[in-house]
């Protein structure tokens, strides 16, 4: 009698001997600093329901060359051991290890739904409400080139976009060296004139680490005592715009956020963008306080945009619309960026008595966090240092869990297929993005 086909919901480590009958949705090689190489997978069943598997080195020969994307097949026995992996693909709690006596069959399996993906709701990202440990299938149409940082001084080709859903909801992702290459390639290719979809597939959302990665972490208060230009991390409330000779917007290049050298003359940009016409960026020095203690920020263009869910061309043109010419009077949608209490990753610039915002957040969990684990009223923060930065070894052995996602840090091991990545894009400031975080595609 033929043994039962068990489903994949079902898997525990009761037993060795589960009967699945999957289609492989995704396959991948992976090799760490050692040179020793590893298969991972992931595999779903009729119901949807999906579970990572694991393919050690000592077997690979047997299963490198038989093991094919999108296949379906019957697979006999195998280890079931909990998903420890430190970024997951799937919600199951099990993994499964391949044995010396797993066996597999390929075979034609139609009530197996065709390999797709499992896209996460940008507007969840924006709340961040995302697992810190699962990587996560985003797709949305590119609608700006935040910031392009070219292959020299050692720095690697890196491109910065803000992709759209189409809810209207924005997020921003880094394209990493050959890929942001690739990207440039095709935008800049006349005959590509169409709107451009990014998808992405086990992207990393991981808000706290990234969020004070290379950044000190202190109070408002301790900012005056700063002497150079320093990456800071800290908990303030927005209170009141910073009223200066300067407008509440710059003219900027229509592709990334550099500032237009004359808004009324076309030019070609530093980003190799012909602009015809510039066109209105946020730039907002808002107040800040925590306590007793204020400060002045200097809001730019993408975060500006993530509150106020608008462009600056957007509302500079409706107020002229409404027969407001004045670039000195402040649109009363503008409001909507005070009042709010705020995680700021910034560089303090003691020599104008400001700070640039890089980062910002406005979850109230992720706030508090930052604020009770990380912000004290001396130099020290309250985590130690080693705690913000993982160590070289450590990113090495996690990455081996990550299959095409990767770690951040492409130097930290070789990946057979290159790395995917999720994180809230710098802007207005020329950025280190090794520093700050990256989606590598």
């Amino acid at each position: 009698m033929s043994r039962k086909v068990d489903s994949v919901k079902d898997i525990n480590d009761s037993k060795e001997t589960w009967r699945l009958a999957v289609r492989i949705m995704d396959v991948w090689s992976v090799v760490n600093n050692k040179g020793i190489e590893h298969l991972e997978m992931i595999v779903m069943d009729s119901l949807g329901d999906r579970i990572q598997v694991l393919i050690r080195h000592d077997h690979l020969l047997k299963w490198k060359e038989v093991i094919k994307e999108n296949m379906t097949c019957i697979i006999n026995n195998g280890s079931v051991y909990n998903n420890d992996f430190q970024w997951k693909v799937c919600d199951h709690s099990k993994k499964i290890v391949f044995l010396g006596g797993t066996t597999m069959k390929a075979i034609e399996l139609q009530n197996i739904p065709p390999k797709g993906y499992f896209f996460k709701d940008f507007g969840e990202i924006l709340q961040g409400k995302c697992k810190t440990d699962r990587l996560e299938d985003i797709i949305g149409a590119v609608s700006e080139i935040n910031h392009i940082q070219s292959n020299t001084l050692g720095k690697k080709v890196v491109v910065s976009v803000v992709l759209k859903d189409l809810k209207g909801n924005c997020i921003n992702c880094n394209l990493w060296e050959i890929y942001g290459s690739k990207f440039l390639a095709y935008y800049n290719d006349p005959k590509n004139n169409a709107a451009i979809v990014i998808l992405l597939t086990h992207a990393m959302y991981s808000p706290v680490e990234r969020f004070v990665h290379n950044a000190k972490c202190m109070s408002l208060s301790q900012f005056c005592k700063i002497k150079h230009e320093t990456l800071c991390v800290t908990v303030a409330t927005t209170l009141k715009f910073a009223v200066s000779k300067y407008e509440w917007f710059y003219y900027g290049c229509t592709r990334c956020s550099s500032k237009a050298p004359n808004p009324e003359k076309a030019y070609e940009c530093s980003c190799g963008q012909k602009v015809e016409q510039p066109i209105p960026r946020y730039k907002i020095e808002i107040y800040v306080s925590n306590g007793e203690s204020k400060y002045r920020f200097v809001f730019w263009d993408s975060e500006c945009a993530a509150i106020l869910g608008m462009t600056a061309e957007f509302m500079h043109n409706s107020m002229v619309e409404n027969g407001e010419d004045d670039p000195m009077v402040y649109p009363d949608e503008l409001e909507m960026l005070l009042n709010k209490k705020m995680a700021f990753r910034v560089k303090v610039q003691p020599t104008f008595s400001q700070a640039s915002v890089w980062k910002l957040c406005d979850d109230e969990a992720f706030v508090k966090e930052i604020e009770n684990d990380y912000i004290v009223e001396d130099n020290q923060s309250k985590t130690e240092y080693a705690k913000l930065v993982p160590n070289k070894e450590n990113l090495e052995t996690s990455a081996q869990t990550l299959s095409a996602s990767g770690e951040n840090d492409p130097e930290s091991i070789i990946l057979m297929t290159p790395a995917k990545d999720v994180v809230i894009a710098d802007k207005g400031e020329e950025v280190d993005f090794e520093a700050s975080g990256a989606t590598q595609l």
